[in-house]
């Protein structure tokens, strides 16, 4: 691992928690603070599980992890592509903070010179001042240079794809989307990295489902002694899509129904290591998604249920994910939430129950969610905020979310402002579908003026989208 950076923040961390209680609440005495699962899908839609409402893909993990858990049905990702999302998700920070989303290169790309800055910290390094050992599996997307991978970013052990699993397309493979509607391997030089190094390329991705859930039960089995944080983030249903041959032609929603159903068997198989290790009562697993589905590859891209529009875009369909949480004993089971809650609440909830006190000085957009976790009824944001790469293009505020400006995920080329502002009432109205501006002026004055606040207070890094290697 790069530790130079590290180590100075554990020490910081050690200091800071030197006189902190290591336990996550006061009013369960576990014999260790608890593991930490968190599961993310690659756009996978709101409507694209079972427990979420699909007709057609069988979900039967995910579906019983909701019903021993919590449905959050109103939880938003930072960004509604894959590199400021997962920046966000890592971080507990909009990505504007931390310069990892651009107007320009909306993601990082195999020549992308510069990845998640040093100074931002990560879920895994947070964890690592409570002892935890820590593992990344699957698409990373931070950064595919040294100083950048898992192992420089808190992760004691790395296997996955640095990015995504479209990049790196061989100039002879079909023309245009023909590629993947009928994808081979050799289409995609994409490489399998173990810590630091190529082990395959290109990597066999009809096996990746099943490489990275064994992974994961491997990493389950090997860290059961100490406190662990496993952060699995499947590259599919993101196109190229490929399932292995067990999977082939199981599901009535054909390839796309094939994968998620072989991701939903990987959940299964982990659920059950918990249980075989004794382990699933202090465990807490996190499902859900980096943005919406891709709509532009039609039945090779997912759902968004009853949402606008889809990934690319800040509509409901393009932010709000399918997110389920499961925790015995902690998390009444069965239970749905509609209070509003998102990734970036992961990283100062996971922190809460490691029993790490973070520092006042650490800006964080996230939130503590335990609470609304266990079953309480409100959330701990008044909004939240919607940016499209270095813009800020609407906000929640309560059930109402109001359009500054709007654009689709792909099929737009210009931004449309508007003043006033576009309302709706997401309770009433999830689909976006009813303008209520006009009716509600004392909304769209308090939402103006958060943003009027959250602006003036705002230091944005520049950023680190652009910059590519060479000259």
């Amino acid at each position: 691992m790069n530790s130079s950076r590290l180590i100075k923040k554990l020490v910081f961390f050690l200091i800071f928690n030197a006189l902190t209680i290591p336990m996550w609440s006061a009013n369960e005495a576990h014999l260790r603070p608890p593991n930490f699962i968190i599961i993310f899908a690659d756009d996978l839609g709101y409507g694209d599980l079972g427990c979420f409402g699909h007709p057609s893909i069988r979900t039967p993990n995910l579906d019983r992890m909701a019903a021993e858990g919590v449905r959050l049905t109103d939880f938003y990702v930072a960004a509604s592509v894959c590199t400021p999302s997962r920046a966000g998700l890592m971080t507990g920070r909009y990505p504007i903070r931390s310069g990892m989303c651009s107007d320009n290169r909306r993601v990082l790309f195999p020549d992308s010179a510069l990845g998640l800055p040093a100074e931002e910290w990560t879920i895994a390094e947070v964890l690592k001042t409570a002892g935890y050992a820590t593992a990344c599996i699957g698409k990373w997307h931070l950064g595919h240079l040294p100083q950048y991978l898992p192992t420089s970013n808190g992760f004691d052990s790395y296997l996955g794809i640095p990015y995504s699993n479209d990049m790196d397309r061989v100039a002879s493979s079909p023309n245009g989307r023909s590629a993947f509607w009928d994808p081979k391997i050799d289409y995609w030089n994409v490489p399998l990295m173990r810590n630091e190094n190529i082990v395959e390329r290109p990597t066999d991705q009809t096996t990746l489902i099943k490489r990275y859930s064994e992974e994961a039960v491997q990493t389950i089995r090997r860290s059961k002694e100490k406190p662990f944080f496993l952060y699995l983030a499947h590259n599919l249903p993101h196109v190229p899509l490929f399932a292995s041959d067990s999977f082939l032609g199981g599901s009535r929603r054909g390839l796309y129904g094939d994968v998620v159903e072989e991701i939903d068997y990987g959940v299964g198989q982990i659920m059950a290591t918990l249980e075989e290790e004794g382990l699933s009562e202090n465990t807490f697993v996190f499902f859900t998604s980096d943005n919406g589905p891709w709509l532009p590859f039609k039945e090779h891209g997912g759902s968004a249920g009853p949402l606008s529009e889809g990934k690319g875009s800040t509509w409901e369909g393009g932010m709000r994910v399918p997110a389920i949480a499961h925790f015995p004993g902690v998390i009444p089971g069965g239970s749905v939430n509609a209070s509003l809650s998102g990734t970036i609440d992961l990283l100062p909830t996971l922190a809460k129950m490691a029993g790490v006190d973070l520092p006042d000085n650490l800006i964080l957009d996230g939130k503590n969610i335990l609470p609304m976790l266990r079953g309480q009824d409100w959330s701990p944001h008044e909004s939240y905020l919607f940016y499209r790469g270095e813009e800020l293009f609407a906000v929640r505020f309560g059930d109402y979310k109001a359009h500054f400006k709007t654009r689709s995920g792909y099929r737009d080329k210009e931004t449309t402002p508007h003043d006033p502002p576009l309302l709706f009432h997401l309770g009433m109205d999830p689909g976006e579908k009813y303008d209520v501006a006009q009716d509600h002026p004392e909304i769209l004055a308090s939402i103006q003026a958060l943003v009027r606040e959250h602006q003036r207070t705002l230091v944005a890094r520049e950023t680190q989208l652009d910059k590519r290697i060479g000259p």
